[in-house]
């Protein structure tokens, strides 16, 4: 596919700290390095794209409006240290708990890639070229479904789950900061600056 470079970025764990689950815009926390690492992607012109499980709305812990305003306290946050986020997508649904429609096996939930392939659709992205940054091996999985390059940051379980995953990400960093300044010498190298 023809396009554009971006990175999908994991949001627990990667972008806010997750003790719990974040069921409030009051318990959002930035990781440290977080809106650092997004700010670098966002000053290098490369879309920086959300893909996040949220099995919490299947579960009924929390619906549509309350996720909505988790994300705006997220971005309010990012802002005040001059970063953005240009598109967020997550899945509501959970193949084992919760009831309704939501409770099921769908094709967004990672370690499946829909969340990536659809994004990369509708905005014209090259999967090839992009890179997915996340701390879980469902998200490696994801990624490499999708045919993005993979990496891992050692925050939220990434510590945990890096040596669980085979063959290892091509990159692994201590935070996000760190996973998007190798992320941006790997693209400036494809492109043969």
């Amino acid at each position: 596919m023809s396009g554009r470079a971006a990175v999908f970025l994991d949001r627990d764990g990667v972008l806010l700290r997750e003790d719990a689950w974040v069921l409030a815009p009051d318990q959002v926390v930035l990781l440290e390095g977080a809106a650092r690492g997004v700010r670098l992607l966002n000053e290098a012109g490369v879309p920086v794209l959300v893909v996040t499980n949220q099995s919490a709305l299947a579960r009924g812990w929390l619906d549509e409006a309350g996720l909505a305003a988790i994300h705006a306290r997220m971005a309010e946050l990012l802002a005040q240290e001059g970063a953005r986020v240009d598109a967020i997508r997550h899945c509501p649904h959970h193949p084992e708990e919760g009831r309704g429609e939501l409770r099921r096996v769908c094709r967004c939930r990672k370690p499946a890639p829909g969340m990536l392939l659809d994004l990369a659709r509708e905005r014209g992205l090259d999967l090839a070229a992009s890179w997915t940054i996340g701390d879980a091996e469902r998200d490696v999985a994801a990624a490499r479904a999708a045919g993005t390059h993979t990496a891992l940051v050692l925050t939220g379980k990434g510590a945990r789950e890096a040596a669980r995953i085979s063959p290892p990400p091509e990159i692994l960093a201590a935070r996000l900061d760190e996973a998007a300044s190798l992320v941006l010498a790997r693209l400036a190298a494809a492109q043969g600056r």
